[in-house]
């Protein structure tokens, strides 16, 4: 498998998927990830980031490839416009984003 390809064909609900494990450590649907699985995920939403969204957010992977790092001035603003701007959206049952045909487990690591 080539991780370009796969990170070119990632439809964005998978992506939401392995954020949302990575973050805490559960799949949407509430079933505990490996060490292996979230390392796995990690990996990918880092690449994901990089390559499909042009995100200034705070320890996100920029499109240059490198960790976004802002001060603390940056980070005041950015919450301050952005309890504003739009609602935190939390993670999504795996019913709301993808048919359970699609759901990705990474059993055989």
């Amino acid at each position: 498998m080539n991780l370009d390809n796969t990170i070119e064909k990632m439809p964005e609900a998978m992506y939401i998927r392995l954020k949302c494990a990575a973050e805490t450590g559960k799949w949407p649907e509430g079933v505990v990830v490996e060490q292996a699985q979230r390392d796995t995920a990690l990996q990918l939403i880092m690449a994901y980031q990089a390559r499909h969204l042009n995100s200034d957010e705070m320890l996100t992977i920029g499109s240059d490839g490198n960790m976004v790092h802002k001060n603390k001035r940056q980070l005041k603003e950015q919450f301050t416009s952005a309890a504003k701007d739009k609602p935190i959206i939390p993670c999504t049952k795996p019913s709301d984003i993808t048919p359970k045909s699609d759901i990705a487990h990474f059993t055989n690591l």
